[in-house]
């Protein structure tokens, strides 16, 4: 997020290869707090959920964001291997990292 220009002097930018790791996290974000495993650690470790109320009701609330899993797990999949490829043709320098900011 630190850009040099022609003088040397460095400023604050925000940059293309900045928005694509922040979606690459955001989406890998989501993923995982749709995901069964945040169900099982709020509340789908008890045998009986309906015996505790606060459990239930977080219980509930997680399940919201599982509807849409697979969608969060195949656009997170395909976000990955594009930040990738980003990351690896800016270090070749075949693309070029463009400052928006």
């Amino acid at each position: 997020m630190w850009f040099t220009d022609q003088s040397g002097a460095r400023h604050f930018g925000i940059g293309v290869g900045t928005i694509v790791l922040t979606l690459n996290v955001i989406l890998l974000g989501g993923y995982t707090f749709g995901c069964h495993s945040l169900r099982h650690l709020i509340g789908g470790f008890r045998d009986e959920i309906s015996k505790a109320p606060v459990c239930a009701k977080c219980y509930s609330c997680v399940s919201c964001l599982n509807r849409r899993h697979m969608l969060w797990a195949w656009v997170s999949l395909f976000w990955v291997g594009f930040s990738d490829l980003y990351v690896r043709l800016c270090s070749m320098g075949i693309w070029h990292d463009g400052k928006i900011l």
